[in-house]
């Protein structure tokens, strides 16, 4: 298996103080990181959970 892909917005300046998760695709949903903390774990979310999430930040 290959290491995920972290992707972050494009929003999202490097060199700033900017608050930024990072999302990837995994086995069994969406992974969602801190982007300055990439190696203090991450959260694993349904693809319908995921769904929801953006749903609501959208509002």
């Amino acid at each position: 298996m290959s290491a995920p892909v972290w992707r972050k917005s494009s929003r999202s300046a490097e060199g700033t103080s900017a608050q930024c998760v990072e999302v990837a695709p995994l086995p069994g949903g969406i992974g969602v990181r801190d982007s300055k903390e990439p190696e203090g774990g991450h959260l694993v979310l349904g693809v319908a959970a995921f769904r929801a999430l953006l749903d609501e930040l959208k509002r």
